[in-house]
């Protein structure tokens, strides 16, 4: 295969890539779901037939499509069911891990090349190739070829749990009581309203907030702490002024859903920017969706007029917002894969807070 249709894959036929697109959206829950089926009982062989369809029928689309990324990525991955199939090799956790990955890199590439964006952060190239070694892979040495590109593609080697959920400690603790400590009980007693309006979005506050505080702090506490903790418990409640229907939708949302969550953030900020004290938390509430490169909302700002603590925030709301993106698959986002998708799309967020969000994540996992 030419190299450049992995690297730079070109738009041969737009209408057959946006099918691909739209199939491959209804294909990947099917790899989700069975792979987690697989997991539990490995020598099922229907559920085993299950998820070699599900690829080979990507792999199919790819072809019809005239998307050869697509055929490059399903492949071997259809090769290394084959050999689970044949009893050759076992359905480790390291190569259930390794397939979704895959699979969310080929949605990551595919809307990205429909949106002409850049892909060399994808790390496609180290993809294919070592998916291609894997599927060749000796059985006893398939979970460390698997565990290699994964730390290879996402930059993390593969032992992430979960990310707990238990409150951190209030900036507001530290500090002798006063109305901005009672104002912070009041914000987070309405983030807690916000997170009761679906079961799925249970510990997402405590969640965000602590990597909230401690990307800062990685990054030389640059932004007052209180400040911060008002800004991430407010950052969305101005998402219960819009419709449920919008917000709670599950799966793609149309461009007037869009256009619509656009208002959230002013909301928020409006409701900071009246309460005296908290007119830092409001700027970082209202620019929580800009990016550097001026493609957010809702002002287009460029890097440079973006405060701290919004692109902080960002960054963490963007990770807790992959992790729950495709929960109505059936489970729960890996932490490691949601990781892997801030990175790889690190050119939406501000790349000096990057490296610390990564650092708070790698001492996770010492941890």
């Amino acid at each position: 295969m030419d190299i450049r249709a992995i690297i730079a894959p070109a738009i041969q036929d737009r209408e057959a890539l946006e099918e691909f697109a739209d199939a491959l959206t209804d294909r990947a829950p099917e790899v989700e779901r069975d792979v987690a089926r697989l997991k539990k009982s490995p020598g099922d062989r229907e559920i085993t037939a299950d998820l070699f369809r599900a690829i080979h029928n990507i792999k199919g689309d790819a072809a019809l499509c005239k998307f050869e990324l697509g055929i490059a990525i399903a492949h071997p991955i259809e090769s290394m069911m084959s050999r689970f199939r044949e009893g050759e090799i076992v359905f480790s956790d390291l190569l259930a891990e390794l397939i979704l990955l895959a699979i969310d890199r080929l949605e990551l590439a595919t809307d990205a090349v429909l949106a002409h964006k850049p892909l060399e952060n994808l790390r496609l190239l180290d993809l294919v190739q070592g998916l291609e070694l894997t599927a060749r892979a000796a059985p006893e040495k398939l979970d460390a070829s698997c565990a290699e590109l994964i730390e290879s593609v996402t930059g993390f080697p593969p032992v992430i749990t979960g990310m707990s959920a238990r409150a951190p400690k209030s900036a507001a603790d530290k500090t002798p009581h006063t109305g901005a400590t009672d104002d912070l009980q009041f914000f987070r007693s309405l983030a807690l309203q916000f997170e009761s309006r679906s079961p799925l979005f249970k510990g997402r506050t405590m969640r965000i907030l602590r990597l909230a505080l401690e990307t800062n702090k990685a990054g030389g506490a640059q932004v007052d702490p209180l400040q911060l903790e008002a800004a991430v418990y407010l950052h969305d409640v101005g998402m219960m002024l819009l419709p449920e229907s919008t917000w709670l939708k599950v799966g793609r949302m149309t461009d007037a859903d869009k256009q619509l969550l656009r208002n959230h953030p002013g909301y928020a900020a409006g409701l900071l920017q009246r309460m005296h004290g908290w007119q830092a938390a409001a700027e970082m509430v209202a620019q929580h969706h800009e990016m550097p490169d001026g493609g957010g909302y809702p002002n287009q700002l460029s890097a440079a007029e973006i405060c701290p603590g919004a692109k902080i925030l960002a960054i963490v709301d963007a990770f807790e917002a992959v992790m729950l993106k495709h929960i109505h698959r059936g489970k729960n986002r890996s932490v490691l894969r949601a990781i892997a998708e801030i990175n790889a799309c690190d050119k939406q967020f501000a790349p000096e807070w990057i490296a610390p969000f990564n650092a708070v994540i790698r001492k996770t996992i010492e941890n």
